[in-house]
């Protein structure tokens, strides 16, 4: 069971993460994690361009280790890079060290001052760890939930929850993966031409320092 809308308590009980940005101006914060892969990212992208829109991705180190050439589209295009560690992992399910570690492996790779734990799942040890090491890291959460990674959720589904719970200074999760691909295909260019045509722009989440 997931939410769609992040509650109010939860970004209270954990004030060191970034759950939404600015609201003062009528923009949208899209993300893309688990990613970089073919066909999915690329379509992405294209959609991304089509509103000159600029999103940031969370990308899996071993997917940039196995296909350098879409991580070199998503930078060539301008959009901002962000750890989601080397492996995928849990934080919950693992011990300090080996997700340390994990961190570590994908941060060779990716650099930056972003990082957004897989699952939404860290410990507080992990976070602490973490920031030792990079006292400028920023922990990007999310405000709304797509559920596109959800494959008993139906495409149109997909496509109310972005639209019905998304206001100015939000971040908003989608998932450039194979599994989402159903969903997010469906939702991200109708709900893009909905915000559009609102008077949203898309920018990088968070707009200093982001870009890779």
């Amino acid at each position: 069971m997931y939410l769609v809308k992040t509650p109010w308590l939860l970004k209270k009980l954990y004030p060191h993460l970034t759950w939404d940005s600015d609201r003062s101006t009528r923009c949208i914060y899209l993300t893309f994690d688990d990613g970089p892969i073919p066909i999915v990212t690329p379509f992405v992208l294209n959609i991304l361009k089509q509103y000159n829109a600029k999103a940031t991705f969370f990308c899996i180190g071993d997917n940039i280790r196995k296909h350098p050439d879409v991580f070199e589209q998503v930078k060539a295009d301008g959009h901002a890079i962000g750890n989601h560690t080397y492996n995928h992992l849990k934080g919950w399910d693992t011990t300090d060290k080996t997700y340390v570690d994990n961190f570590l492996e994908a941060d060779k790779i990716i650099g930056g001052n972003m990082f957004r734990p897989p699952y939404g799942r860290i410990k507080r040890s992990q976070s602490k760890l973490i920031k030792e090491t990079h006292p400028h890291m920023q922990f990007i959460m999310w405000n709304v939930l797509s559920g596109d990674f959800d494959t008993s959720l139906k495409p149109e589904k997909c496509l109310q929850n972005v639209i019905k719970n998304t206001a100015s200074g939000d971040i908003v999760l989608f998932h450039d993966s194979l599994k989402a691909f159903d969903r997010l295909a469906y939702a991200l260019p109708r709900a893009m031409e909905y915000w559009a045509a609102q008077g949203y722009n898309f920018s990088l989440v968070p707009a200093e320092s982001a870009l890779y």
